[in-house]
């Protein structure tokens, strides 16, 4: 066993200066999640290829990060974390410059699969420098800088990506990660280091590569996440492919826990969710990544497609919510000093729901500022959450254990993103395809309404110009079109709702969890 020389000097380091260091290529790694979203159209039309052959741009990179994720906490005891950490942000980054150079959607797929294997580790080992380099009061203020960044960049991310693309070309949504990346190596040479707990062990010195273990985590998934990120465009259990990736991430992830639990040095701890703390707050974070990216993904829909807006302005729309995050988190990291977490998370989870209920009565009238204040009240509440949920999960794990929690707790979020965009995808065309069934039974010659509003419309229609052939087939094709709209902004409606109902249910699993005291450290965990 190996424990760095060097681990030591990491006390003289100011804390918040390590901080900005690992939240540099941190931020730069999630918003690279959805930044890419909105430039598919741009990136297929380049390359020639279709809208549909263009998505696994994205699916393609949250595989590989998935994959990498849980797996953090081995390779940083085989290769140490930090040496790990800057190897991971030099493979992001020059995988960031192939992407931008790419030729072909070929290359392009590929070079995203390397980018995503080389972000996958820093999320995890940010978090995990966070927790280790703040003493223990003060876990809620570094939780809160984490937080600011696996939340502001995935709700600035299309906003971002639509304006770099709109302006320039969307190789420069990968480009942009150059002077990031460098300045992030430069940065974590000169300020981070391991920590003394932080046990090296080399495969010469009996650490063992479980290649059981890591083929049925890559197989589970990997399988997993194109089952979710592909299911609704391939009609989900109408197609064979997706039969075949469901099964496989069946087999994939229950054989991986079945082995990892019966290793005596898995590669993955699962044994961590044996702690009810860690495995309640794994479960909340999951669902609290289920609504952010969900809701992310929903509301520039609905604002675009609904609304008439352009994607500048959608984006104008969510943006006061991630300035109410930066504002937010920093208050929140002072208050778990005060309040016990638990209390917190419900005030936040309350708020949420609130919020969602409220987007549930929306209609095809609201005015730009109450979809925005809608936004702002959600972000409010998510701002609650990540913090004291972070500090409740880390609250009873031993310092030798940060690194394997850190990397369960962050492909819960990532996994739980992933189901709640497939939800809210699939969802609003299953419900828009409902509502216009019940709607459309309306329009028919009995009903008198329908006719009215046919008659009028086709007499505006020939006041305008048109003969009257033409304008009583145009009235139709308007009123078919207004079904469709209200079929589709019910669709929405549910869509909220039933977030906001998933988000409320959460509450009975936090007074499961145990007190972390505010401020103080658990007996026993060193």
């Amino acid at each position: 066993m190996d424990i760095p020389a060097e681990a030591n000097d990491k006390r003289d380091i100011n804390p918040w200066v390590i901080a900005a260091t690992v939240l540099l290529a941190t931020f730069m790694e999630v918003l690279d999640t959805t930044i890419v979203n909105v430039s598919l159209p741009h990136i297929a039309g380049n390359l020639s290829a279709s809208i549909e052959e263009s998505t696994w741009v994205v699916t393609s990179y949250l595989v590989s990060n998935a994959v990498v994720l849980p797996l953090t906490g081995w390779f940083s005891t085989l290769f140490g974390r930090k040496r790990f950490y800057m190897v991971c942000v030099f493979l992001f980054t020059v995988s960031s410059i192939m992407c931008g150079l790419a030729p072909s959607l070929g290359l392009l797929i590929f070079f995203r699969i390397l980018q995503g294997a080389g972000g996958g580790a820093l999320q995890p080992i940010s978090q995990a420098v966070l927790v280790e380099s703040f003493p223990r009061n003060k876990t809620g203020m570094a939780m809160a800088m984490f937080g600011m960044g696996v939340v502001l960049a995935p709700i600035i991310g299309p906003t971002l990506g639509g304006w770099i693309t709109d302006n320039y070309t969307w190789r420069w949504i990968f480009l942009i990660n150059i002077p990031v990346g460098i300045a992030s190596l430069l940065l974590t040479s000169i300020f981070i280091f391991d920590p003394p707990f932080l046990v090296r062990k080399s495969l010469k010195q009996g650490l063992k590569i479980d290649y059981i273990g890591l083929g049925l985590i890559c197989l589970g998934l990997g399988s997993l996440q194109v089952t979710l990120d592909k299911g609704q465009q391939e009609d989900w259990f109408g197609s064979n492919f997706i039969i075949v990736t469901v099964v496989l991430a069946a087999i994939g992830l229950i054989g991986a826990v079945v082995w990892e639990l019966l290793q005596k040095e898995p590669m993955v701890d699962l044994r961590l969710l044996k702690n009810r703390n860690f495995g309640l707050a794994t479960l909340t974070i999951f669902m609290v990544g289920f609504t952010l990216y969900g809701s992310t993904v929903l509301f520039p829909i609905y604002l675009q497609t609904l609304m008439g807006y352009t994607a500048l302005l959608s984006g104008l729309v969510l943006s006061p919510g991630g300035l109410m995050v930066v504002l937010m988190m920093p208050i929140v990291g002072r208050l778990i000093q005060k309040f016990e977490a638990r209390w917190l998370v419900v005030f936040g989870v309350t708020v949420v729901s609130l919020s969602l209920f409220h987007m549930a009565h929306f209609n095809l009238d609201i005015d730009f500022r109450t979809a925005m204040m809608a936004r702002v009240w959600q972000s409010m509440g998510l701002a609650f959450l990540f913090v004291p949920i972070s500090t409740a999960a880390f609250y009873y794990i031993p310092k030798a254990k940060i690194n394997n929690a850190t990397g369960i707790m962050n492909l819960a979020r990532n996994i739980g993103g992933s189901f709640g965009i497939a939800q809210v995808t699939t969802m609003l065309a299953r419900r828009a395809q409902f509502h216009q069934n019940i709607l459309i039974t309306h329009l028919t010659p009995l009903d008198g309404r329908y006719q009215a509003a046919l008659t009028g419309t086709a007499q505006t229609l020939i006041l305008r110009g048109s003969d009257p052939v033409r304008a009583a087939n145009q009235a139709q094709g308007l009123l078919y079109g207004m079904v469709q709209r209200h079929a589709t902004m019910l669709a929405f409606s549910d869509s909220f709702w039933l977030m906001g109902m998933i988000f409320i249910a959460m509450v009975p699993l936090i007074f499961l969890m145990k007190k972390a005291e505010p401020g103080k450290a658990p007996a026993g965990v060193h």
